[in-house]
């Protein structure tokens, strides 16, 4: 085919703009020495891709090579008179295609970027690269602040092309990223078009070099950073030359973060209505069991976890004494796993608090979380509130009738990343029901507090925050968009956003 012969407009701005960010890219030091490149599908059937060993920054739309959506080359490049080399087609070239087959992407970015070389020895035995709690996270798809950007490094080979095995079994075994690193030479960036691409690779750019620089400095990037240092007490006096009994340790955290009154031991958390909308709970997490929970039973049937889970349900619709019971394992594995799914759907349909159900929905909800199907939502001021928290010395945990596998997968993943590190510990019916005062002095004595009015509980369930007052603890109740309305006549505090919540004590 003759150069642009043919082909539709979106290729030829491809061509033009393949050339146009190769220049940039070269001042950027990405891809000097004729290395790395770029290729661009704006066009369904269509791939303008920059040539191999030529000097990127001196690239014209006519040097570009146009392939189609299989990789096959529909157009090749006219030669030009010496020095200039042959046209030659890039060897990334199978290694871009993994990308758009793949993640079907819309452009791919390679770069021989010294940080992007520099973070692949950061661990030179580690398959893996990652960060947390640095601001350019939120460059990339699917990530957030508090979260752990992880990518992938494979290992070099004397040739581009040698890499494609490695790099496609990269890309599958890591679903959230958006990039591969090869040891010792570089990183492949891809995104549903050029501006994402580009985006995501200046952002990854940004985290290789904090992550170097930070190591400079003794730090770890991959490790998020631990409570602030409570500052000394500003009005410490000598006398007789020993110096004054700094203030209490509750007295410090009160000094220390503006809160007008001491603060409690420890927090815990009800989830749904209080840190996290309902709407998610009821529209996301309880379809998504309802729908997988079969798929997971017939993968998961011969694992002990799995064969526990049944048990559990078997034993729970034994106590229900109503509808049918499930078979035991002589009657098949397709007889069991239909009763299970009957009894399950049928539990979420009544949305029914029971550990066997909320045993089950933990581990399906797990498989979603973890293949970036699921992403937990929280209400906007929870992730601050929570990292203040700890900065203050403050201890928080969540006790929620969802089992604690699904409060753990939950908090991992969440818009904003993984809150774990901010949390102490997690409760669930396990405990006790939420309406039992019997449940919060169990959990009680698990935090090992020295009076239970040290402990503060949020929820937006009257009922318990009534149960909570009930074994001593203070409560606080919880109002957000999308909740019921709290009953009248209750005599208990009532805040909208976490950020009040020990402020207003």
């Amino acid at each position: 085919m003759e150069a642009n012969e043919a082909l539709p407009l979106a290729v030829v701005e491809a061509k033009a703009l393949v050339c146009e960010l190769c220049r940039l890219f070269y001042g950027q030091g990405w891809v000097s020495g004729t290395g790395g490149g770029i290729s661009i599908k704006n066009h369904p059937d269509f791939i303008a891709m920059a040539p191999s060993g030529v000097q990127k920054e001196r690239m014209q739309p006519e040097d570009i090579f146009v392939l189609d959506a299989k990789g096959q080359v529909v157009e090749t490049p006219k030669a030009k008179p010496p020095p200039a080399r042959p046209p030659k087609l890039s060897e990334c070239s199978p290694l871009f295609m993994a990308a758009y087959e793949l993640r079907n992407a819309g452009a791919v970015i390679h770069s021989h970027s010294l940080n992007a070389l520099m973070a692949t020895l950061l661990e030179p035995d580690s398959d893996e690269f990652s960060v947390t709690h640095l601001e350019m996270i939120k460059g990339i798809e699917g990530h957030g602040f508090y979260g752990h950007c992880v990518v992938p490094v494979i290992e070099n080979t004397a040739r581009e092309c040698e890499l494609t095995d490695r790099m496609r079994q990269a890309i599958a075994a890591y679903p959230q990223s958006n990039a591969v690193l090869v040891r010792r030479h570089g990183v492949y960036v891809w995104g549903k078009d050029w501006i994402q691409a580009k985006t995501q690779a200046e952002s990854y750019e940004y985290l290789f070099q904090a992550a170097v620089e930070m190591r400079k400095l003794g730090m770890d990037a991959g490790r998020p950073p631990g409570p602030r240092s409570l500052p000394a007490a500003a009005n410490s006096t000598v006398m007789n030359g020993t110096t004054e009994a700094p203030p209490s340790k509750r007295a410090r955290h009160t000094l220390a973060n503006g809160y007008s009154q001491p603060l409690p031991t420890a927090i815990v958390l009800d989830i749904e209505g209080t840190v996290a909308p309902i709407s998610f709970v009821a529209d996301k997490l309880f379809p998504y069991a309802r729908d997988n929970v079969k798929q997971h039973l017939e993968a998961h049937y011969g694992s002990e976890e799995c064969q526990e889970d049944i048990q559990a349900i078997r034993q729970q619709a034994a106590q229900d004494a109503s509808g049918p019971g499930i078979p035991d394992g002589t009657a098949g594995q397709a007889a069991v796993v239909d009763a299970v799914v009957a009894w399950v759907q049928a539990a979420i349909a009544a949305d029914r608090k029971v550990t066997a159900l909320k045993q089950l929905q933990g581990h399906i909800w797990r498989t979603g979380f973890e293949k970036g199907q699921l992403k937990a939502e929280l209400f906007r001021d929870v992730p601050d509130a929570l990292v203040e928290w700890r900065n203050a010395g403050l201890k928080t945990y969540i006790y929620s009738s969802g089992s604690r596998e699904a409060q753990r997968q939950l908090f991992g993943h969440t818009q904003v990343g993984d809150m774990r590190p901010y949390l102490s510990g997690f409760f669930d019916t396990n405990s006790g029901p939420k309406t039992s005062p019997a449940s919060y002095k169990d959990i009680a004595l698990s935090i090992g507090a020295d009076s239970p009015s040290q402990l503060l509980f949020a929820t937006d369930v009257l009922a318990e925050a009534e149960a909570a007052s009930a074994a001593g603890w203070q409560a606080v109740l919880v109002t957000r968009r999308g909740n019921k309305p709290i009953p009248a006549g209750h005599r208990f505090r009532v805040i909208s956003s976490m950020g009040d919540l020990v402020k207003q004590l």
